[in-house]
């Protein structure tokens, strides 16, 4: 015999979900009628309704065969009001009334179920109701109750946990519990469990998806029996947050839908057809006359939810986007929109209408921020919080899911305490590190694909998480997702902003498990890493490496948009727990801006001492004709906020004086390329591009003395490549670069903006040949002790830690 022993009607009392609140939509539209013809049709032998301390539900059916009255009870613990729920079985109207006249006291409650030989149990015994629920609550209620629920709209993890627990019962941990909380297990055998399983469905959409099982019972009395006897099976699915946020949509639809009169439009609007489907459990079936008017009628999508009280931002994106994906997804597959979408596919369509709307919004907001339209920039991010309405179902399964793992690891635990031969799981460490260049060439994606392949040599749990629009960029390590949209930066067209999938990347972060967030970007990623670790409970930590407000007074030359992205950025990195910064100087400047200072860590960062080495000089630039006896090098992106401009300036003015003996190289490329070669025209200076692996660190080692003018570089990954290669370098006061030398020993810090400071730092180097091969050692034995390997080490104890 096969019965849901927990699902719930319109009659339903239990205050809403969150989101239900929100929305001002009470819990449940489902009629009994519905239920008893879906629990029948699903091939349950008897149905019942547990409504929430009310058995309205239940009466209205009882009339109708294979029925019997149930309730589920909201009990409180008396002593601090942590609120239960229990499911009673089989009861009367009297019955009823003594439940809820003793419900507020669970223990008064469970002695009266026995008392009376109610079948009972404790539903969802790991879901904390009203979040006051402790593991010494949980042991009590092992105490108090022989048989547990296995509930459908929980996950496997708490399903399985719960399992696992009640596997763990001794005679002696009973002992324990009980002289622990000085109660007395109200059954002869308290360590011998039942399980039932029940849909706890109040859509009308997962009926049955999960139910109880007793071989051999052939009516209820034998069913309950064998309940109370441990031969009971919980059968069916678990849920997920995917789930969990189809039976939301589904309430607050059903809401709308008796609210506006949506019914009027089933079966004659395409899109509502599809919607009261997908969404709702008794969608009517179309008659001739449904299917005239829907020859002849064109309803625009959510017309019929049209109200004065509600924002037109919100009526007009969320009709046309989802318009839209409907006509898409029917102009592919006609057949599949005449269907109802399952939780896969409603998780599907809701997430391909929420990548509309996010590029749709992603681009008017770029606009206004390149044209430092700072009153419309507020403007449209306040309303995108259309994207926020639209997912907020999702946001909620996503995060009642990740606070139900977390409670079900400390019960696991606290279990696994009374056996200590039983093996405890490991503690995890599973880093998400997210960020927007990855398949770039440029130092920040150069650092990140060499921690990939140190996490892989290591067996260290590590991925990149990143956007991008290649066709083949799949790679061990790398959750790479295709984006929604792409904004490309007018004076950075190398550069592309990419709009993530969130809700896919939210369901793969969740899916596979990962501990820790950590955001390399303050960009559309960086804020869907903040919003997964928000969704999920996770600690998350990020990295500054990016000197974007000086990035954009360079290239807009408006102060008034440096502040803004100062704002932008000091808000984005206080919502982090930590933030790693490559050097003092950055985290002094992120100080002076508002940063929280106990939240900023300076952090370790390497150099591949094998890739970059002096001994991969090779006379590389005899292909270029170049016959100078010192070799001066920069190697970065040409762009003007790279101070170039200075650099040009000092070797014009050392050409006058070592004419033909200075040579000057340029490994890189960008927009201001095009215009420091028309400038070093005839100076003998040579652009060779952007060079990568064994040609780039001949480049280097080939080199003399490598010159780094930038003043708004957080790091300079090339200081240290140039190091390691042997070469001394000169860089300038202000920025990261700074602290990645020995001043006078491995390089020169001169003062930034400064030609002539730069020009005879250059001079007093080059002319003197025993020095600067000096400093070149000295250069390099300093790179040895700033290994790869060793700070990437270093790094992951850090993430780890936190």
């Amino acid at each position: 015999m096969k019965i849901d022993l927990h699902v719930h009607s319109k009659f339903s009392s239990r205050p809403s979900q969150w989101i239900l609140r929100k929305m001002n939509c009470p819990e449940s539209f489902v009629e009994p009628a519905t239920i008893y013809r879906t629990c029948r049709d699903q091939g349950m032998d008897m149905v019942t309704i547990t409504d929430h301390n009310v058995i309205d539900g239940s009466l209205s059916i009882a009339h109708l065969p294979h029925t019997f009255i149930s309730e589920e009870i909201t009990a409180h613990f008396p002593e601090d009001g942590c609120k239960v729920h229990v499911l009673a079985w089989n009861i009367d109207e009297q019955v009823h009334d003594e439940i809820q006249a003793l419900r507020r006291n669970i223990y008064e409650l469970t002695d009266y179920l026995r008392r009376m030989d109610v079948a009972h149990a404790l539903a969802h015994p790991l879901f904390a109701v009203n979040d006051k629920l402790t593991l010494d609550h949980f042991e009590k209620l092992l105490l108090l109750f022989d048989v547990f629920e296995s509930n459908g709209t929980r996950d496997s993890v708490q399903n399985n946990s719960l399992r696992r627990i009640l596997n763990m019962l001794t005679q002696a941990v009973i002992d324990d519990l009980a002289n622990k909380h000085d109660m007395e297990p109200k059954s002869e055998t308290p360590w011998r469990k039942s399980m039932t399983g029940g849909s706890d469905d109040h859509s009308g959409l997962h009926i049955a998806r999960m139910h109880t099982e007793v071989t051999g019972a052939r009516n209820l009395n034998a069913f309950l029996e064998g309940v109370a006897r441990g031969d009971s099976e919980p059968r069916g699915r678990h849920a997920s947050p995917k789930a969990f946020g189809h039976i939301l949509y589904g309430i607050a639809y059903q809401f709308y839908r008796e609210r506006y009169g949506l019914s009027r439009y089933v079966n004659t609007d395409s899109f509502c057809t599809f919607l009261d489907r997908s969404l709702s459990p008794d969608s009517p079936k179309p008659t001739c006359l449904d299917k005239i008017k829907a020859a002849i009628h064109n309803t625009g999508v959510l017309r019929c939810l049209r109200s004065r009280k509600e924002p037109e931002e919100l009526r007009s994106i969320l009709k046309t986007m989802a318009q839209q994906e409907f006509e898409s997804r029917r102009s592919a597959d006609p057949d599949s929109m005449r269907k109802a979408a399952d939780e896969s596919e409603w998780f599907d369509f809701a997430n391909a209408t929420a990548n509309r709307v996010l590029a749709h919004y992603g681009d008017r907001l770029m606009e206004r921020v390149v044209n430092a339209d700072f009153f419309n920039i507020y403007k449209e991010l306040a309303s995108a919080g259309v994207l926020y309405t639209l997912l907020s179902p999702f946001f909620v399964g996503f995060s009642v899911f990740t606070k139900d793992r977390a409670f079900c690891k400390q019960a696991l635990s606290r279990f696994l305490d009374f056996h200590p031969g039983l093996q405890r799981p490991r503690k995890r460490v599973k880093i998400a590190h997210f960020t927007d260049t990855f398949f770039e060439t440029n130092g920040v994606a150069k650092t990140l694909q060499e921690h990939v392949d140190l996490a892989r040599a290591s067996n260290k749990e590590y991925a990149i998480v990143t956007c991008d629009d290649g066709s083949s960029r799949d790679l061990p390590g790398v959750l790479n997702f295709k984006p929604v949209g792409r904004y490309e930066l007018p004076e950075y067209p190398e550069l592309s902003l990419f709009y993530p999938p969130f809700l896919q990347m939210l369901t793969a972060i969740y899916d596979q498990g990962f501990t820790h967030i950590h955001s390399a970007t303050p960009g559309p990623i960086g804020l869907a890493a903040l919003g997964i670790a928000r969704a999920l409970k996770l600690p998350i930590s990020g990295t500054y490496h990016t000197a974007l407000p000086q990035y954009a007074l360079h290239l807009t030359g408006d102060e008034a948009m440096e502040e803004f992205m100062w704002k932008a950025m000091v808000w984005y990195y206080n919502q982090m727990d930590y933030v790693y910064v490559p050097s003092d100087a950055v985290g002094q400047e992120l100080r002076s801006k508002g940063m929280n200072p106990d939240k900023i860590r300076l952090y370790p960062r390497g150099v591949d001492v094998d890739r970059f080495t002096p001994q991969k000089r090779n006379g590389f630039f005899k292909q270029f004709s170049l016959n100078g006896s010192r070799k001066l090098l920069y190697v970065g992106r040409i762009s003007r906020e790279k101070n170039l401009h200075i650099l040009e300036q000092a070797y014009m003015e050392l050409c006058s004086q070592y004419a033909g003996k200075l040579d000057f190289v340029v490994v890189g490329d960008g927009p201001y390329r095009q215009e420091m070669e028309a400038n070093l025209d005839g100076t003998g200076a040579v652009f060779t591009g952007k060079l990568e692996g064994d040609d780039l660190a001949a480049a280097y080692a080939s080199s003399d003395l490598f010159v780094f003018p930038s003043t708004t570089d957080t790091f300079g990954r090339v200081v240290l490549e140039a190091q390691a290669s042997g070469l001394p370098v000169v860089v300038t006061n202000q920025g990261g670069p700074q602290e990645n030398l020995l001043p006078g020993q491995t390089g020169v810090v001169v003062e930034g903006g400064n030609s002539a400071a730069l020009k005879d730092a250059i001079l007093s180097l080059i002319g003197d040949g025993p020095r600067l091969q000096a400093m070149g050692k000295s250069a390099r034995e300093y790179m040895e002790t700033r290994s790869l390997s060793r700070c990437f080490d270093q790094t992951w104890s850090m993430y780890a830690g936190n």
